[in-house]
């Protein structure tokens, strides 16, 4: 029996995956896709202040990536152990993705080596979840976010590099607005603004609102279900304050749109409106965007492309139609389009 999940798969050439950040963010291809002409046009990310409109409202996701990834060995094998940090629990225990060589039992000790390979902190493995999670305690009460500075590396996606950072990626793998830690992963729509293009942006008469959504598992675990709706999406800590409601609804009202700078920005505004009225916000979201959802908060939507049979490119087919994102996709591979999160971009209007 075919699963509903194949729609959303797609072929892609490997050399089409991006490897490296542009030199210059708003250097970047911005593919306009627009839902009543049905029509795709080619532009560039800095062209985005003439593309948008007067009075539309940006809302962008002010996150900060933590230096997530973790690598070290297991103390009783020496066996290479990594991990990816996903969050503090409040009994100071932190949330883990876990891989290692053979099977990790509760009880063991992992000694974690900084970027120099040198000897720092270690974890006692506490417990196995059944979402596949690891609970672990620290070697110390030193905070999570300080360590993680001092010796994590920048969770890239393995499709980079297969997942090795260098120097660079600590800036380029971060937006220029990234404010808030807590994010395993970055909103990669929003890596391609710069300062300059930020203020040409608001000299053209469009507004900037600024919300946050801290990418959490689901970025990192693929949909195993055969049937959208069995996907269990898991949760994802955000907020959207009152003056960040305000000006979006006050470009609303004035004639503009919402548009949303990532899926992860949607997520937010989605659930902030879920009863009809966009409102602020603040707490977790299980959101799983599928069809036939219906958008009440967002008009327009700039995003990179995703990955196939994802919850990202559900979403994106969602929101700007399945046939023309499928055409839109098609479109970016003949026209050789940089993929995923340090590629090109797409203005869903």
């Amino acid at each position: 029996m075919p699963s509903e999940l194949d729609k959303y798969d797609y072929d892609l050439p490997k050399h089409l995956i991006a490897q490296e950040p542009l030199a210059h963010r708003a250097d970047a291809r911005l593919m306009v896709v627009d839902r009543s002409r049905k029509s795709i046009s080619h532009n560039y990310v800095r062209d985005l202040p003439t593309i948008l409109r007067v009075g539309d409202c940006l809302a962008v996701n002010d996150t900060r990536v933590l230096p997530a990834r973790l690598v070290g060995y297991r103390r009783e094998t020496g066996g290479r152990w990594e991990g990816l940090f996903l969050s503090t629990e409040p009994s100071g225990a932190w949330q883990l993705l876990c891989k290692a060589r053979g099977r990790l039992t509760a009880g063991e000790t992992i000694q974690l080596i900084d970027r120099d390979a040198r000897e720092d902190a270690q974890l006692r493995l506490v417990a196995k979840s059944e979402e596949g999670l690891w609970l672990a305690r620290p070697s110390d009460d030193e905070p999570a976010e300080k360590l993680l500075e001092r010796i994590g590396r920048v969770p890239l996606p393995k499709y980079i590099r297969h997942g090795e950072m260098v120097d660079s990626d600590r800036l380029r793998y971060q937006t220029v607005y990234a404010k808030h830690p807590g994010s395993a992963a970055a909103p990669t729509a929003g890596l391609h603004f710069t300062p300059e293009l930020i203020e040409a942006t608001i000299a053209a008469g469009i507004d900037f609102a600024r919300l946050t959504l801290h990418v959490g598992l689901d970025t990192f675990r693929p949909i195993k279900a055969d049937q959208l709706a069995r996907h269990k999406m898991h949760s994802e800590l955000g907020r959207i304050d009152a003056d960040a409601a305000d000006r979006l609804l006050k470009a609303r009202r004035k004639g503009g749109r919402i548009v949303a700078v990532g899926t992860t920005s949607v997520r937010v505004l989605e659930t902030a409106a879920d009863d009809g009225l966009l409102r602020p916000w603040e707490g977790a979201t299980q959101l799983f965007i599928r069809p036939p959802y219906r958008f009440k908060a967002v008009d327009a939507l700039m995003t990179n492309f995703h990955l196939p049979r994802t919850t990202l490119l559900i979403l994106v087919r969602t929101f700007g139609g399945d046939e023309l994102i499928r055409k839109a996709y098609d479109e970016a591979i003949r026209q050789e389009y940089r993929f995923y999160s340090y590629g090109d971009a797409m203005l869903i209007v």
